[in-house]
């Protein structure tokens, strides 16, 4: 009776080893691989080198190989279904080069005529040429479903109650440390680390490492619609108007180089004929979306900030000088 008491331990034991094992070996299978990554050929593209000439035979987009909900090498982002959709109604055939969007992407790609278009990228980018917006996003909370959170805004009770997972130097980080809840959040890392996937904030939320996230809200709302763990995906308001560097809304426009001024009005044309394509991209994605405020400008707004920060030191200073020339009058030096 034991022997076949232990025998049946083993095979259950066996049994979830090789159902563990299998749900590892399809994750790994959906997950892009190296080796389905085209490489750049470190001789093409620079100034003297073997350069690609732009044409407007393609739609030649720069993106990222491995970067979920935007683009993938298997053309499974949101932002390849928008490309897809404005080469289809231009009438070119859609092709890519792919490079991971960190430093040195658009010296790479753009800059060396790799690839002409770059999907998604603030409209005051002042490297490039950009369209008008073709939609604004901005950050969200998350939580899970179960944890019955009530969270709105910054001041919400329910946001002290738990772990919060931020992305370390976002713009999200600044109201989160004028409101003391720094202390009960866990930073991670801005620049991926590229051994984990796109979801991995979404990841650990869900197995319950951490119970609040609060990203970009294009990365929150698609992980939370294909998580199995139910998600409340709530957006975050904005906070632009007390500190700049904490501006949480973006608009997001299609961009091109500088001088590709004609590349450009054909883009915009097919932009402004799909909008309403767009937004059912960006819905179907689970994508948060507003509406475009037109003329939003992180740079307009930042300089309207430093104006009001000088003019405070100025009138600062103006009130000292006033009281200097006051006490000198008096024959005095202001003390006691």
């Amino acid at each position: 009776m034991l022997k076949q008491v232990k025998k049946l331990g083993l095979i259950a034991c066996l049994t979830i080893t090789a159902n563990l094992m299998t749900a590892d070996l399809a994750l790994a299978e959906d997950r892009v691989k190296d080796a389905d990554i085209p490489t750049l050929n470190p001789d093409e593209g620079r100034i003297g080198e073997l350069r690609r000439v732009p044409t407007f035979d393609e739609f030649k987009v720069c993106a990222d190989p491995d970067n979920l909900p935007y683009s993938n090498v298997k053309k499974e982002g949101f932002e390849d279904k928008i490309a897809e959709l404005l080469a289809k109604d231009l009438g070119k055939p859609l092709t890519y080069t792919y490079a991971y969007n960190r430093q040195g992407f658009l010296r790479n790609t753009l800059n060396a005529n790799r690839c002409d278009i770059v999907m998604g990228v603030p409209p005051d980018n002042d490297a490039m040429r950009t369209s008008k917006p073709y939609y604004r996003a901005g950050h969200v909370f998350m939580w899970r479903k179960d944890s019955n959170y009530n969270i709105k805004d910054w001041d919400s009770p329910d946001l002290r109650k738990g772990v919060i997972g931020i992305i370390g130097q976002s713009p999200a980080t600044i109201p989160l440390n004028d409101h003391n809840l720094m202390g009960n959040s866990r930073p991670y890392r801005m620049q991926r680390d590229l051994n984990l996937p796109p979801s991995f904030m979404t990841d650990d939320l869900a197995k319950g490492d951490i119970d609040i996230a609060i990203q970009w809200g294009p990365i929150g709302g698609y992980y939370a619609k294909q998580s199995k763990v139910p998600m409340v995906v709530v957006p975050v308001p904005e906070y632009e108007n007390e500190n700049v560097k904490g501006k949480e809304y973006w608009n997001i426009s299609v961009g091109v180089r500088k001088k590709d001024k004609e590349r450009m009005a054909l883009i915009q044309e097919s932009l402004d004929r799909n909008q309403a394509a767009i937004m059912k991209i960006l819905d179907d994605y689970g994508i948060p979306h507003v509406a475009v405020i037109e003329g939003d400008s992180v740079q307009k707004v930042y300089r309207q900030d430093m104006e009001k920060a000088k003019k405070s030191r100025d009138d600062g200073l103006s009130k000292v000088n006033k009281t200097s020339d006051v006490n000198s009058k008096n024959g005095g030096d202001g003390t006691d």
